[in-house]
């Protein structure tokens, strides 16, 4: 594979990114991996080489770009770590996605290893939020989107998600887990009934006696049934959207 740190230039400044492609011949269709809540690190640089080990060419940007360089140790992270954690995804918005989203596409657009065209994504955590009100916001660029996890999707603010999916043309999958306190049932059942409502194309797993975070494989809730389920239908909607 190739990997390469990248500056991606965007209307709020440059964001520092990971790219990642395979080796050989290309041009080869992108996905845009979306960080979760405690930001770049080498385990997401790995998500980043797995998915191009997929045939595709992979970027991670850092979306906590706007407060400067931020790292988290999270094997040591304790209650003020977390805190911080807390603040800044907090204070990102959709609108600032969004801004990232377009100078992303942008950039993907001007590289020689790229197939111009349909794009797809992934994201955890907070930005199995994101990588949803993306897809809505840019539906002729998106063809398929997955969100692992996703928190805030549905909430008690006017701009929640889940009031507004009309707008997504993409695939979607989500996956969940039951002991998962920040997605409940009654949270995974509302979304649900709001993407039916929307007409969005979807599909969904809920995974029993599985916790936040399952697809992580250095959390001690690291589920490798779970995980790779979602994985395999992720790469099986990659595979029939972007080939």
């Amino acid at each position: 594979m190739i990997e390469r740190d990248v500056s991606i230039t965007t209307k709020h400044g440059s964001i520092p990114s990971f790219l990642v492609a395979p080796s050989g011949d290309g041009p080869w269709p992108a996905i845009v991996l979306y960080m979760d809540a405690p930001g770049i690190r080498e385990e997401l640089r790995n998500i980043a080489r797995r998915i191009a080990k997929q045939g595709y060419v992979c970027v991670l940007p850092d979306l906590y770009h706007r407060y400067g360089h931020l790292r988290f140790d999270i094997p040591r992270r304790s209650e003020g770590m977390s805190a911080v954690i807390k603040a800044a995804y907090l204070s990102l918005t959709d609108a600032n996605i969004d801004e990232d989203t377009a100078g992303i596409i942008g950039f993907l657009e001007a590289q020689q290893e790229v197939r111009i065209g349909k794009i797809g994504a992934i994201g955890y955590c907070m930005s199995g939020r994101f990588v949803s009100t993306a897809a809505r916001s840019f539906p002729e660029h998106f063809a398929c989107a997955a969100s692992l996890y996703g928190t805030r999707l549905v909430t008690d603010e006017p701009n929640s998600p889940h009031l507004d999916l009309s707008g997504i043309k993409a695939e979607m999958y989500y996956g969940f887990g039951t002991i998962d306190q920040t997605t409940p049932p009654d949270y995974i059942k509302v979304f649900t009934e709001c993407l039916d409502k929307a007409g969005v194309n979807y599909s969904m797993d809920i995974f029993e006696d599985v916790d936040h975070g399952y697809a992580f494989v250095e959390r001690p809730v690291y589920n490798a049934a779970a995980a790779e389920r979602s994985y395999g239908e992720i790469f099986a909607m990659f595979q029939r959207n972007l080939r």
